[in-house]
This record gives C-alpha cells, structure tokens and sequence, in this order.
C-alpha cells in the first residue's frame, strides 16, 4: 500500500520528473498536498507535479487533492499560510523556493516538505546536509553560488566591452549573501566593476530601477528572487530603455513569464535546467 511516506518520494521524484512506478494504492484514500506560493504562480509548478503524479496513477479531484495557497509576493503572510495548511491536516507541503521552505519548516516539524527550487539549503538551514537532509524536509536543489562566475562570464560574452554591472538583488533573501560574496570575486578577477541595488518588496522595485537607469551600466544583473519576480515587466522596460537590452538574470525554472522577458528584452539567462521543462506542453 501506498503510505505518507512513498507519497513524499513520488511528489520529490515529480519535482525532478523521475517518476516512480509500481506503488500500490490504498483504496478509496484521497491525499491531501498542499502548495505554499510566495510569488511564482501555480501554473510553474502545476505540470510538474499533475503530469508524473498521473502517471502514476493519482488523478487531481479523484484521489489526490492540492490545497494551494499563495502570499501574491507578500512574504510576510507566508508563515499564516503555512499554518493554515498545517491546520487544513495535508499530508506533504510543497515549497519550491526558500522563503516558502523556511516559513514551512518553522510552523511543522512532522509534515513532510517538499523543496523543488531551492537555493543553497545547506547554508540556508533548510537541511543538515545534501546527502542526508534530515528530520521532514527533502527535495531538489537548482542553484549554487558557485554559479556567479559562470553568469558574468555569459554576460561578458554577450557585451564584449562589459566593465559596470548593476546587480539588482534582494538582500535579505536566504543565502544571498554567499551569491553576493561569489559574484564579487568572480567580478573582480575579470576586472569588472559592481553597484549592487537592493530590493526588499515589489513595491521598492520602481525606485530602484531609477537608480539603476541613471547609473547607465554597461548592463544588469537580475536575481529572480520573490519580490523581483513579481515585477519582471518593469525589469523588462528598464533593460530596452537603459541598457540596450544587454542583461542576464538567473532562475532556475523555464518558467513562460521567463521565456517572454528573454524575448522582450532580457536576452540572456544562466541557470540550472529542470530536465521536466521539456515535456512541459507550453515548449512543445
């Protein structure tokens, strides 16, 4: 029979696309998931955890349910929302990135929880080790600091002349300061020059992209955390106005909100590819 614990490996494996096969089924059981949003939208995780799960044989309205619940960017009602879930009785809690992860964790220790895009979850807290996460949270990692290096190398290669980089970046978002610590040694090897502008809600990000215009970098680096994600429109018109359309951002997620930024005006990405993304019906 199919028990709590073989659900949170099948819903971890949909998070990676590697669906399990053979679990038997307690009849008549209907599981509860619950799904805890900051700002990325339903529809992200939506195929990646229907599609394998059916595949599994657990269909949405018959014998699998989501409880979802969204902070619409607001990351300060994360922590009622994940009580609200414990409280709804769910069987497993889906975090993809590191607010919801944390704000989870904190109001539960016997629920399991689900990362799907977590960032530096050792450092964070998230988990004791890669290897053995411990106590209720498990899941996937799609980012590392490490990476810094590679994103402005990809920069330098899309601006040849590159020497002033504006990093737009929310500071207090988990494990952003070894991001920060990473991308200025990489920046200072290659001779490059760095302003940092900081965003703590969406709604700074309007100032902040002033600050960013009238600087005149060379080109912007965005870091796709809550509060910037919830504005990528306005990331999109700055980069067309301001830097000649010369930017990289980072997320790990191929994301259509991220595909038609890439198009409209910030051209180039270097992230951690979801093997999933591909059978995502929106890029067939």
């Amino acid at each position: 029979m199919m028990n709590r614990r073989e659900m949170v490996v099948a819903v971890g494996a949909c998070a990676v696309s590697a669906p399990l096969a053979g679990q038997a089924q307690t009849p008549g059981r209907v599981y509860r998931i619950g799904v805890l949003l900051s700002s990325l939208p339903w529809e992200t995780l939506a195929f990646r955890l229907r599609t394998p799960l059916r595949d599994l044989g657990y269909e949405e309205g018959r014998n699998v349910v989501f409880e979802i619940r969204s902070a619409q960017g607001q990351e300060d009602r994360l922590a009622g929302l994940a009580g609200e879930l414990v409280a709804a009785k769910v069987d497993l809690i889906v975090a993809p990135l590191n607010p919801e992860i944390l704000a989870a964790k904190r109001v539960t220790s016997t629920i399991p929880i689900v990362m799907v895009f977590s960032s530096t979850p050792v450092e964070s807290g998230l988990v004791a080790s890669l290897a053995r996460p411990g106590r209720n949270v498990t899941g996937t990692t799609v980012q590392a600091p490490e990476l810094a290096g590679k994103m402005l190398e990809a920069l330098r290669d899309a601006v040849p002349r590159l020497v002033r980089v504006a990093c737009l970046v929310e500071p207090e978002y988990p494990g952003m300061h070894l991001y920060r610590r990473q991308t200025e040694r990489a920046a200072e090897a290659m001779g490059i020059r760095l302003t940092f502008v900081n965003v703590h809600t969406a709604a700074e990000l309007d100032g902040a992209l002033g600050l960013i215009a009238q600087a005149r970098p060379d080109a912007l680096f965005v870091s796709m955390t809550g509060a910037i994600v919830a504005q990528l429109p306005a990331c999109d018109r700055l980069c067309c106005a301001s830097t000649s359309a010369r930017a990289l951002f980072d997320w790990g997620s191929r994301d259509r909100r991220r595909a038609d930024v890439v198009r409209g005006g910030l051209r180039c990405s270097y992230a951690t590819q979801c093997r999933d993304d591909r059978q995502d019906p929106q890029w067939r």
